[in-house]
């Protein structure tokens, strides 16, 4: 086995055994510029446990960081937190090599192994579960659709170790197996990024998980989540900017989205922009030519206002649009005002489609939509400078009001 990877401790009996992805950019729509981690964890009690496993392509690295410390095959269970592919794509071959007594799996989780991968016997455990591992204890706790139906943290009483599987992380490769070796704005961007592209369609049952983690009565002292580093302090400003996220409470902020062919569209953003920034507003200006759909969705996470402009391309909305507002619409954020914009040379479509989406979105249309035919005259970018201080005046009212 290679002797180069090495599992790191992260309490008297717990270590962290998981893989580094360096180079993966991508994470189902997602862009990761800093790589990610697929973090697991094994407990030695007496009937040694293993918390979930890595990508099918890290496998032999997990496996050589259990080797470091103990014969792999002296694994007596796994348990899988979560069955999503990133922490599943080995477990069969891992079943195979390592021969564990048992699997254990939320009862969704048992379901879905079997579905994926053809593993039987997986053995379920339902809400307030716990299994003896001789020494230790593990609890239970399900938290359906954080962020799949299978989804649930496991917690080793007498380490006062909480595994959170997709919750409290962050996509980030890094040495640092810890948070507070990091730099804090690092910390504070990756995680917020995380959630506003993975969990903030769940926005309300975050709210309720915090709930129900603050009834643990902070009982643990390290959080060990399955992507990024592990958190042995400063928990609690993780669990305040979670309910900062999920209440999704604007900030005096707008964030301009357009795309453009020949600049007649990005003219009307830019008057946009001045418009908001001469009400005092906080602007964020984002071509689609220059940014991704995951950075308008952090930089949404926490604004109070979304402009959308578009030029009309073959009868529709440009196609980047449709993109990140598709993406966006999924993402479900909330607490939104807005309107659209856009240019046309002989139809005018896109307008009107970006309107019907932002409504889907429950964005509150505070504004008729402004259109140009070719190229904006003072006019339209008069019109366009006044829409703009018109939604700042309006989402400064509603920020002072909440």
């Amino acid at each position: 086995m290679n002797s180069v990877y090495k599992a790191v401790k992260i309490s008297k009996n717990v270590y962290w055994v998981g893989a580094i992805d360096w180079n993966i950019r991508d994470f189902h729509g997602y862009t990761t510029r800093r790589g990610t981690t697929y973090n697991a964890y094994l407990v030695l009690s007496d009937k040694i446990t293993l918390i979930d496993t890595v990508r099918e392509p890290f496998r032999d690295e997990m496996l050589s960081r259990i080797a470091s410390i103990i014969n792999p095959q002296d694994i007596r269970f796994i348990v899988s937190n979560h069955s999503e592919m990133d922490h599943t794509g080995c477990l069969a071959a891992v079943m195979d090599i390592v021969k564990p007594d048992e699997v254990y799996a939320s009862v969704v989780g048992a379901e879905t192994l079997r579905e994926m991968y053809s593993i039987d016997g997986v053995i379920p455990i339902k809400d307030g579960g716990t299994l003896d591992l001789g020494t230790m204890t593990l609890s239970f706790m399900e938290t359906r659709m954080l962020h799949w139906p299978d989804s649930m943290f496991s917690f080793v009483n007498e380490e006062k170790v909480l595994f959170s599987h997709d919750a409290f992380g962050m996509h980030l490769a890094s040495s640092e197996r810890f948070a507070d070796e990091i730099d804090q704005s690092i910390l504070d961007y990756e995680g917020a990024t995380y959630f506003a592209n993975i969990l903030l369609p769940y926005a309300q049952l975050v709210l309720k998980l915090i709930e129900k983690v603050d009834k643990l009565g902070y009982e643990f002292e390290v959080v060990a989540p399955d992507h990024g580093p592990v958190w042995r302090e400063s928990f609690d400003r993780v669990l305040k900017l979670y309910s900062t996220w999920a209440l999704q409470q604007p900030l005096k902020k707008a964030v301009v989205v357009y795309a453009t062919m020949w600049h007649s569209t990005e003219l009307m953003a830019r008057a946009i922009s001045e418009g908001l920034a001469r009400s005092g507003v906080d602007v964020k200006l984002m071509s689609m030519a220059e940014n991704h759909r995951s950075d308008v969705a952090y930089e949404v996470l926490d604004a109070g206002a979304l402009i959308v402009g578009s030029p009309t391309l073959n009868n529709n909305v440009f196609p980047s649009i449709a993109d990140v507002l598709t993406y966006l619409k999924g993402l479900r954020p909330r607490n939104l005002i807005g309107a659209a914009f856009g240019s046309y040379g002989w139809s005018g479509e896109s307008i009107r489609q970006i309107e019907d989406i932002l409504k889907e979105m429950k964005v509150d249309l505070v504004s008729d939509a402004v259109s140009t035919k070719h190229v904006p005259d003072f006019h339209v970018i008069d019109q366009c400078f006044s829409l703009g201080k018109m939604i700042g005046e309006q989402l400064d009212k509603r920020v002072t009001t909440t």
